[in-house]
């Protein structure tokens, strides 16, 4: 005669089931995260065009504009007083149009 797993065995089988899925989802999580090296040459032209931009190295409001199709950058970006005066790290408001320049 078989015994039936008790509410116990049942819970605890519940609760490994689910951490086991938790690290297989963090694990590929975190192998899949951007890495932390800094974006340079064609790697810029591949950066996606989001609401909030940061300034990558050698970038300018003018490739950036052009990139995304924004031509309002500066007008949307009171912080900057100066559209010559862009540094890597900057972050600025992007309103990309839909007929982004690849």
């Amino acid at each position: 005669m078989k015994k039936k797993p008790t509410g116990l065995v049942d819970t605890a089988s519940w609760y490994c089931s689910v951490t086991l899925l938790a690290l297989i989802l963090i694990g590929s999580i975190r192998a899949n995260s951007i890495s932390d090296e800094p974006v340079r040459g064609s790697q810029l032209r591949n950066r996606p065009c989001d609401e909030i931009y940061v300034v990558g190295e050698g970038e300018t409001l003018h490739s950036i504009s052009d990139k995304c199709g924004d031509p309002f950058i500066v007008e949307r970006n009171p912080h900057i007083h100066d559209p010559d005066d862009v540094f890597p790290g900057l972050v600025i408001k992007i309103i990309a149009s839909t007929d982004r320049k690849l």
